[in-house]
């Protein structure tokens, strides 16, 4: 069973203020969606927003949406932009401990990867291996490099974009942490195989 584990805000239009800045309207205006144009504007000068001395407004900035969906083990991640698709396997569902090869239960979880890759017509894949802290850097480079070439491998094969598809495949070792290295649960989740791909567009 998934479960939504955290969405940031959504294209919102937001006005930086240098300084601090508060308004003492009790409920603010709804945020404008992704559809206004041109941007609100924001007056400086309004009664309802204070600024200190000297204090002026930075221009203002559309942010992506990026939502995160975890299964209930915390086994796989799927990442969501409105520019592309990053799944993270955890590589305890894909390999035995220090090993690249990759288990029986690997073969259905590459299998919906490649669905998705295929549903999103994507032409570029990004597939990256990564490790914990424990043991050589050399070693975790050499592992990582080798369990994202075999996810490769088994992807790869599933895949049926007409022309082709340009893979960039790499290992990280126990660089680029998503959790503190200092626990055995974070450990845990640093060791993944990333897959990313663009989304269809329109």
């Amino acid at each position: 069973m998934k479960h939504l584990v955290t969405a940031t805000a959504a294209a919102l239009l937001l006005t930086a203020v240098s300084g601090a800045a508060r308004a003492d309207s009790p409920s603010p205006e709804p945020l404008p969606s992704t559809s206004s144009a041109p941007p609100v504007r924001v007056d400086p000068h309004a009664p309802g927003l204070k600024l200190m001395p000297g204090a002026t407004l930075a221009a203002p900035k559309v942010l992506d949406i990026k939502t995160v969906v975890e299964d209930s083990n915390g086994d796989e991640r799927r990442s969501d932009t409105p520019a592309d698709v990053t799944f993270s396997l955890q590589s305890e569902v894909l390999f035995d401990k220090d090993s690249s090869v990759l288990s029986p239960d690997a073969r259905s979880r590459v299998q919906a990867i490649a669905d998705e890759i295929n549903r999103q017509n994507a032409r570029t894949v990004q597939v990256f291996g990564f490790t914990d802290n424990l043991g050589s850097h050399e070693h975790g480079v050499e592992l990582s490099k080798q369990r994202a070439e075999a996810v490769y491998t088994l992807l790869a094969q599933d895949l049926t974009a007409d022309g082709g598809i340009q893979f960039d495949v790499r290992g990280y070792a126990e660089d680029f942490p998503i959790a503190d290295n200092s626990t055995e649960d974070g450990r845990r989740k640093n060791r993944r195989v990333e897959i990313t791909f663009p989304k269809a567009q329109g």
